[in-house]
């Protein structure tokens, strides 16, 4: 797994899709609340970083936490890198009896995610350490990352339900929950990009 992380930021994030023909493995509403998951946690970063200026996007905190320019960062690595898993890990044949080994609901995986009362460490592959040239480059990588991930769950007809994945922090989840969890997590900084700004030494302009 290790391996995979070291290399994802160089590899294509999108892949071309197979045309739909079976869009069944799930409801039409587990489908579309997976789609508003991914478009409202899109949406709330964007509204979080728009109109920053270099000064407001670099301020940290304190020296040892990061800036707002680091978390979009370790946010846009850590989606690269998570959806390349899933996509290794959705090769394997769909079983419906590992269904067994799921231990968390949706709700828990957002929940869980998105609370910055528990705190956490990055992996070393997810720190940001100016992985892209610009801060721009970075927003394009997140959009190029976030928007491939959208056009998949609108168009796969890959049994979500019944393809079990391993994530690094769940364990044993379907391929839904999975993507739920990339999202979730992109959340989750978000928060902390907010935290940034509320502080009360956070550049005017």
């Amino acid at each position: 797994m290790k391996k995979i992380l070291l290399v994802f930021a160089t590899l294509p994030f999108l892949a071309a899709f197979t045309p739909v023909e079976n869009l069944d493995n799930i409801t039409k509403k587990e489908r579309k609340e997976a789609l508003n998951y991914l478009k409202s946690t899109k949406k709330d970063l964007l509204n979080a970083v728009k109109g920053l200026s270099e000064a407001q996007l670099n301020f940290k905190t304190a020296p040892d936490r990061w800036s707002i320019a680091e978390c979009l960062e370790h946010i846009t690595l850590s989606e690269m890198g998570l959806w390349q898993m899933y996509r290794g890990g959705m090769q394997q044949p769909a079983d419906p009896a590992k269904r067994a080994g799921i231990k968390v609901t949706n709700e828990q995986i957002i929940k869980g995610l998105s609370d910055r009362s528990r705190k956490a460490t990055a992996p070393e592959v997810a720190v940001p350490k100016g992985t892209f040239q610009s801060y721009e480059a970075t927003f394009a990588a997140f959009n190029k990352s976030r928007d491939g991930l959208i056009e998949y769950i609108k168009t796969t007809d890959a049994d979500l339900k019944n393809h079990t994945l391993q994530h690094p922090i769940f364990k044993t989840v379907d391929a839904r929950q999975f993507i739920l969890a990339i999202a979730a997590h992109g959340k989750r900084h978000t928060l902390q990009i907010e935290e940034v700004k509320a502080s009360p030494n956070f550049p005017k302009q």
